[in-house]
C-alpha cells in the first residue's frame, strides 16, 4: 500500500490526514508490517509550484528519508519508493542514498522510479523537462550498474559516465534490489518491458489493463528479455464491510467474499501484485481496515 500522510494531493488524501505527521506514520507501518502487507511505499516531489499547490498540495516527504525512518520500526514489509524521480539527480547520488537504505533495512528495498511530470521541478534543478524520458532511460541503466555487486562499478553512457569510484556500504539484496518502472504511458510501459524488474501502472481502470499487459509482454520478449517482470496494479479504494458514510461510487466495500472476488479479477489477467487503499475518517479506522484486510479478505486472495 501506498502510505497515507507522506503525499497530500486532493485526489486521494482523506481529510484527518492534514493533522497527522510521523507518529501516524509509524503506526500504520507497523500495522502494515504486522497483517502481512507486502511494501509500504512513499512517493518524490522534490518542490510544488504555486499554479499546482492547490490540488496537489507540498506535502511531500522525502522517500528515502522517511522509509528509512519506517525500516527502523518494521522488520519485514518491503519499502518501496513509489516513484523516485530519478532523472533529477546523478545515478551515484541515488545509487548511494537507496543502497544506504538496503543496508539499513537488511534488504528489503523496492527502487521504483518514474519520469516525472512537474516541469518547474526540472528547470529548478537544470534538468532538461523535455529529455526526461531519455534521461530516466539511461539512468535505470546506469542504476543497474551502481546498484549491482561491483563496489567500484563502471558505466558509460551518453550523460553520464563512471568507473574507478567505489561506494560502500552495497545493497544487501543480490545481484541488486529490484527497479520497478511506474506509469502507463506508451514510454512508461516501454521502459518497463525493456528496462524494469517490475511495472507500477499509474492511472489504469480494470478494463484496460488486459491491453496494457498484452502490449508489456510482447515488447519484452522482442527485446529478448527472459528474466520475468512483476506485473501490479493499483485497485479501485476499498472498505472492508458496510461503511455506513459516503465512501464514493467506485470503493469496493461489502463483504470479505465480496471483494476477494472482485480483486482476484487482477489475477486472471495476468496481474501478480495489487497496491491498495482504504477509505478512512481516521488512522484508527485505517488501521482497523488493514487488520480486516490482513485476517479476512488477504487469505482469500492467497488461497
Amino acid at each position: 500500500m501506498q502510505l497515507p500522510v507522506q503525499s497530500q494531493s486532493t485526489l486521494f488524501a482523506e481529510g484527518w490526514e492534514a493533522a497527522a505527521g510521523p507518529v501516524d506514520l509509524v503506526e500504520i507501518a507497523r500495522v502494515a508490517d504486522r497483517c502481512g502487507f507486502a511494501y509500504v511505499a512513499c512517493c518524490e516531489h522534490l518542490a510544488i509550484p504555486r499554479r499546482l499547490a492547490e490540488a496537489m498540495s507540498t506535502v511531500w516527504y522525502d522517500p528515502v528519508a522517511t522509509l528509512a525512518h519506517l525500516a527502523a520500526v518494521t522488520e519485514r514489509v518491503r519499502l518501496l519508493s513509489h516513484v523516485a524521480v530519478v532523472g533529477l539527480r546523478h545515478p551515484l547520488i541515488t545509487a548511494k542514498q537507496y543502497a544506504t537504505l538496503d543496508r539499513l533495512s537488511g534488504g528489503r528495498l523496492i527502487l521504483g522510479v518514474g519520469a516525472g511530470h512537474v516541469p518547474e521541478e526540472f528547470e529548478a534543478l537544470g534538468v532538461d523537462f523535455g529529455r526526461r524520458g531519455a534521461v530516466l532511460d539511461e539512468t535505470v541503466e546506469a542504476l543497474k550498474v551502481a546498484l549491482g555487486p561491483d563496489e567500484f562499478p563502471k558505466f558509460t553512457g551518453e550523460r553520464f559516465a563512471f568507473e574507478g569510484l567505489g561506494q560502500a556500504p552495497r545493497p544487501v539484496q543480490t545481484p541488486r534490489p529490484p527497479i520497478w518502472v511506474g506509469g502507463s504511458s506508451p514510454a512508461a510501459v516501454r521502459r518497463a518491458a525493456e528496462r524494469g524488474d517490475g511495472w507500477l501502472p499509474q492511472g489504469d481502470r480494470r478494463e484496460q489493463l488486459p491491453g496494457q499487459i498484452t502490449r508489456l509482454r510482447r515488447l519484452r520478449e522482442a527485446a529478448g528479455i527472459e528474466e520475468p517482470v512483476v506485473i501490479g496494479t493499483i485497485a479501485e479504494p476499498l472498505y472492508v464491510g458496510e461503511p455506513g458514510w459516503a465512501v464514493g461510487r467506485r470503493t469496493l466495500s461489502g463483504s470479505p467474499e465480496r471483494i476477494a472476488d472482485s480483486l482476484r479479477e487482477y489475477r486472471a489477467m495476468g496481474v501478480q501484485q495489487i497496491q491498495v487503499r482504504f477509505r478512512s475518517r481516521s488512522r484508527e479506522e485505517l488501521t482497523d481496515q488493514m487488520l480486516a484486510f490482513g485476517a479476512e479478505v488477504a487469505p482469500l486472495l492467497n488461497g
